[in-house]
């Protein structure tokens, strides 16, 4: 099936590992040019020379705390001139940390809501007026299963999160007029230091980490965890013109482990 992705330009947010990095390199296999960003300069390059090197599409870097309203303004100037527009964008940020609510502070809220709230609405704004001049244009943010059933001890993506699925549909609706398509993919248990950080966490207090993994396992109807892979491909339909006719929806890339019809 051809996405009709070749030559679109997108941009992927903390795009150096795990879920970014999938979803930069399955657009990248469909002929996209990028422009991607992350905190850490070492990998972000390592990852670039690698997208570059197997798929020989361009790829622009640059270093960004997804924090930083600055960093933010100067990557999306930098990135949509570069490339000479934006069609794709695909919103993404790391994960707050493993708490419950009697353990987190203010100063955390206030940092959490920047990077994974407030990161994608500024995102948001910057590729708005090339998508909208071209009547044209595909964002995908990724989120959590979270958005759809809490996680025990993720209080700050059980919570934020839930926020850009609902900034998400009132995009949807003003956005589509213009062409321009607005979907999250709800991620569940994927093998990426993220996932990494709960396992800690569970082993911390006494669990071996292989009993954690089957007992995930053992929840997910598939029987298997998920890998960054999985959730890309799903990314990759939803930027394509084979997506034109959905938007505003969340959808779960979980094997199943969502127990809910709705």
């Amino acid at each position: 099936m051809d996405f009709g992705l070749k030559g679109k330009k997108a941009i992927v947010l903390a795009a150096s590992k795990g879920l970014g990095r999938a979803a930069a390199e399955a657009l990248a296999a469909e002929g996209c040019h990028l422009a991607i960003c992350a905190r850490n300069s070492e990998n972000l390059g390592k990852a670039a020379k690698a997208i570059k090197g197997k798929f020989h599409v361009p790829v622009l870097t640059k270093t960004v705390d997804i924090y930083s309203k600055a960093d933010l303004d100067t990557f999306f100037s930098y990135a949509v001139e570069q490339l000479g527009g934006v069609d794709i964008l695909v919103t993404n940020a790391g994960g707050p940390p493993v708490k419950n609510f009697e353990e987190t502070t203010d100063d955390e809220w206030h940092y959490w809501y920047n990077v994974t709230f407030m990161g994608v609405v500024r995102s948001v704004r910057h590729v708005l007026p090339a998508m909208k001049q071209q009547r044209f244009g595909r964002i995908v943010n990724i989120t959590s299963i979270s958005v759809k059933s809490p996680v025990e001890r993720l209080i700050y993506s059980n919570a934020l999160r839930l926020a850009v699925v609902g900034l998400a549909k009132s995009l949807s609706m003003e956005l589509g007029p213009f062409g321009i398509t607005v979907n999250n993919v709800a991620p569940g248990y994927h093998l990426t230091d993220g996932l990494e950080r709960i396992v800690r966490k569970r082993v911390e207090n006494g669990e071996s980490r292989d009993a954690v993994l089957a007992q995930w396992e053992e929840k997910i109807p598939l029987r298997r965890l998920g890998v960054p892979e999985d959730l890309a491909a799903t990314i990759t339909f939803l930027a394509s013109e084979r997506a034109s006719y959905i938007t505003g929806t969340t959808i779960p890339v979980d094997g199943g482990l969502y127990s809910g019809t709705m």
